[in-house]
């Protein structure tokens, strides 16, 4: 006799059953995988046919990804984009100046800055590029020292160090501040910074350049008190646009629906970023995990009441703004003419 189960059914009775179960439990997940991966393949073609359909756009950062590039990582992650048809990708700037790669068309769109962009079509061979948005109202950058040195403003700044990147304009900022407040620039030392930020004051160096938004988020989380000398307070005209997203005539030229369409995505992306700081911190902070959170908050913070300071449209530009540096420039040497503000930049594709 067959052995019985606990169940009272004979043993050969339920392994046939279980046999039989088996059989139809690998049907059921072959069916399963194969309809997976019917989905799967047809999930796939669709985002390919869907990508064919975007435009392909390049944007090149000026630096590495920072909370003045929020809006538009935002803009990135929340579709904005997508629903005007593009296809952004976000990229550092690899193998020379943004200004120059935009140029080259080597990119759709770049970060860049006034002075660059004043520069680069005052030179002898001009660059064919136009600034079509700035990020932030107003120039939230300043000189700092620590705040026990003594060093209050420019006139303070003779036999001291100053640690810089060696931008052209650069020496020119400091010898007009220096000039205005009576200080000698000639006995000012100037070094390319070692890049540790803040930890340089007081020993490598006395005086810094610092953008408030960032450096001294850093610097005040880390315990570390400044003296902050606002540019725009030192000289109105130094109350300039950076950054300013820039594009080539090129681009202008041959598709300016998709300039307007790229702008009005990157304008709902910093809306938000003024909306909610903090939210937006945390989506720069997915595609710039090394930064602290926090900081990235506090900075965020601070920009949100920047990026449309005194003003009804984000990225709106004035023509004074534009004369007002240019002609600084020139009075410094940094370009031989000035240059008119309508060859610079342009508001006509920004959302209305």
């Amino acid at each position: 006799m067959s052995p019985v189960t606990a169940a009272g059914y004979p043993a050969k009775i339920k392994v046939r059953k279980e046999e039989k179960n088996m059989k139809n439990w690998k049907k059921a997940a072959a069916m399963t995988v194969s309809a997976a991966m019917i989905l799967s393949l047809t999930m796939t073609a669709w985002a390919e046919e869907k990508s064919e359909d975007l435009k392909k756009v390049t944007v090149i950062l000026d630096y590495v990804p920072n909370t003045n590039h929020t809006g538009m990582y935002v803009a990135l992650d929340k579709g904005y984009y997508e629903e005007e048809g593009l296809d952004v990708e976000i990229i550092e700037p690899t193998d020379g100046a943004t200004a120059t790669l935009v140029a080259q068309q080597k990119g759709t769109f770049g970060i860049s800055y006034q002075e660059d962009v004043t520069i680069a079509l005052t030179s002898a061979d001009p660059l064919p590029i136009k600034a079509i948005a700035t990020v932030i109202q107003h120039n939230t950058s300043g000189f700092v020292s620590l705040a026990d040195s003594g060093i209050e403003s420019p006139a303070d700044f003779e036999d001291k160090v100053y640690a810089g990147w060696g931008g052209p304009g650069e020496s020119a900022v400091l010898e007009a501040c220096m000039t205005q407040a009576g200080a000698d620039f000639s006995k000012l030392s100037m070094v390319i910074s070692d890049g540790t930020g803040f930890e340089a004051l007081g020993k490598s160096c006395d005086v810094m350049w610092f953008f408030e938004a960032w450096d001294n988020v850093i610097a005040d989380m880390n315990g570390c008190e400044l003296n902050y000398m606002e540019l725009r307070q030192l000289d109105e005209r130094l109350d300039y646009y950076t950054p300013v997203i820039i594009t080539s005539d090129a681009v202008i030229e041959s598709d300016p629906e998709m300039v307007a369409a790229f702008l009005r995505a990157t304008e709902r992306g910093y809306q938000d970023a003024v909306a909610d700081p903090d939210a937006s911190a945390e989506i720069l902070s997915a595609h710039a995990p090394d930064y602290d959170l926090e900081m990235l908050k506090r900075s965020q913070e601070y920009l949100a009441d920047k990026f449309m300071e005194d003003t009804q449209v984000w990225g709106q530009m004035k023509d004074e703004v534009w004369d007002n540096y240019s002609s600084f420039l020139q009075e410094y040497g940094v370009i031989q003419e000035t240059i008119p503000a309508s060859e610079c930049y342009t508001n006509e594709f920004l959302p209305q």
